[in-house]
C-alpha cells in the first residue's frame, strides 16, 4: 500500500534533516505535531539537492541536477516517486498547493552553484531568493494552512528570515567556500582584500533582514511560532558571535555556537514562546 511507502519516505526526511542539521532539527522539534513531516520533507529535498551541487564531485553534477528536477516535477505531477526523498515532498507541495515558481527557482540557484563563482548584485539577490527566501516561503505555505491572505501578509517576513539565515550562513562560510569551492557570494568582494569594513557592511545589511523578520515571527501562528523563533534566536547567536570577531578570524575557522548554548536557546525559546513573550 502507498500508504506505507510515505510514512517510509516521510522517515528519511526526517533522517535526513536530523543528520545533516540539529539546529534545524531543534526548530523542527518545537512546531505543532501535524506541521513536523511536511518541514522535514522540504528540508530533505533542500538538502538533496545542495548534496549534488557540493559533494558529488566524482560524478557529472549537471546531469543529476537536471534529471533532480525533471524528477522533481514529475513527482509532483505524478503524486508518487520511487525517490522516497521526492516522494514525501510531492506529498507536502500537493498538500499545501505550493507555488511551482518556488520548486524552479529554488533549483535554479542550485544550477548557478555549478557555473558561477562571483556574484554581481543582480546575481546575489537572485541567489539569495532562489536558494533561500523561497525555502522561507515554502514552510509559510505549511504554516498558514495553504491560507492566501495570511501567507500574502507574512510573504515579505518569511523572505526576509530566509535571506538571514543565508547571509550568516555566507559570513560564516566565508573561508569554506572560496578555498573548496571557489565561490564569493557577496558582491564585490576580493577574499585577499576582505577588511572589517566589508564585515560592518554585510553585517548592517544581515540586522535589517533580521529586525524585519522579528515582526514576522510574532506574527505567526502559535503552532509554528516557538519553532520558527527558536531557529531565529539561534541564528541570531551565531551572527553575535561571528560580528563580535575581527574579520581575520572568520578567516580562520568556521564560526560555532556550542552545544551547551543550543540548550539554553531551546529553553529561552520554550519558555518565550509559552507565556507570548515573543
Amino acid at each position: 500500500m502507498k500508504y506505507f511507502f510515505d510514512l517510509i519516505s516521510n522517515k528519511c526526511s526526517e533522517v535526513v534533516t536530523k543528520n545533516y542539521s540539529t539546529s534545524f532539527s531543534f526548530g523542527i522539534s518545537f512546531l505543532n505535531k501535524p506541521l513536523r513531516k511536511h518541514i522535514y520533507n522540504i528540508y530533505g529535498f533542500v538538502r538533496l539537492a545542495d548534496e549534488i551541487v557540493d559533494s558529488f564531485h566524482e560524478y557529472d553534477k549537471e546531469k543529476l541536477l537536471i534529471q533532480f528536477k525533471e524528477e522533481t516535477l514529475l513527482s509532483i505531477e505524478n503524486k508518487i516517486s520511487l525517490n522516497p526523498i521526492l516522494n514525501s515532498f510531492q506529498q507536502t507541495v500537493n498538500s499545501y498547493n505550493i507555488d511551482l515558481s518556488l520548486i524552479v527557482s529554488f533549483l535554479k540557484s542550485m544550477e548557478m552553484d555549478l557555473i558561477k563563482k562571483k556574484y554581481n548584485e543582480k546575481g546575489y539577490d537572485e541567489y539569495i531568493y532562489g536558494s533561500a527566501e523561497v525555502v522561507g516561503l515554502m514552510c509559510l505555505s505549511v504554516f498558514v494552512d495553504g491560507n492566501k491572505k495570511k501567507y500574502d501578509d507574512l510573504k515579505p517576513f518569511a523572505m526576509s528570515l530566509g535571506s538571514a539565515f543565508q547571509k550568516v550562513n555566507f559570513l560564516r562560510d566565508i573561508k569554506d567556500d572560496f578555498e573548496t569551492r571557489g565561490r564569493v557570494y557577496f558582491p564585490h568582494i576580493e577574499i585577499n582584500k576582505f577588511s572589517d569594513k566589508d564585515k560592518t557592511l554585510i553585517e548592517d545589511d544581515i540586522k535589517k533582514d533580521f529586525d524585519a523578520a522579528l515582526l514576522g515571527i510574532k506574527k505567526l501562528p502559535k503552532s509554528c511560532r516557538g519553532g520558527v523563533y527558536l531557529a531565529y534566536i539561534y541564528y541570531c547567536k551565531l551572527f553575535r558571535k561571528i560580528s563580535s570577531l575581527p574579520y581575520d578570524k572568520i578567516l580562520q575557522k568556521r564560526i560555532r555556537v556550542s552545544n551547551f548554548y543550543k540548550m539554553l536557546i531551546m529553553l529561552k525559546a520554550y519558555f518565550k514562546n509559552k507565556f507570548n513573550l515573543i
